[in-house]
């Protein structure tokens, strides 16, 4: 299902696309972006925890447009199974992707060797 929410700055928004994401658009935008593939939203969920404090017009428009990928083409994109379709290839959808591939990083704790 399209995952289309009214940001800010839209449509005519040019000089809006790095304006930070209200509260109200971050929590519309993580309710569209909610997966049926556990695999995706494990992505998605470090993509927010990552960027929700910082997360501009710009990056929600990517994830908008990688919402309406099917679950298995999205999983696919995310684990480097398939590149972006024509379709989809964006600036903004690209570097999300990007941010979406990015792993996890792994703390130890002081003292110990990794």
């Amino acid at each position: 299902s399209e995952c289309r929410l009214q940001l800010p700055g839209q449509p005519h928004a040019r000089h809006d696309v790095d304006t930070l994401l209200d509260q109200r658009s971050l929590s519309r935008l993580k309710w569209g972006c909610r997966r049926g593939l556990l695999e995706n939203d494990l992505f998605i969920e470090r993509f927010f925890q990552r960027h929700e404090h910082s997360l501009s017009v710009r990056q929600a428009r990517g994830m908008q447009y990688l919402m309406d990928l099917t679950d298995n083409d999205l999983l696919d994109l995310l684990l480097r199974r398939s590149e972006l379709p024509p379709t989809l290839d964006r600036p903004e959808v690209g570097e999300d992707i990007q941010q979406l591939r990015r792993p996890a990083t792994v703390s130890t704790s002081e003292g110990m060797t990794p």
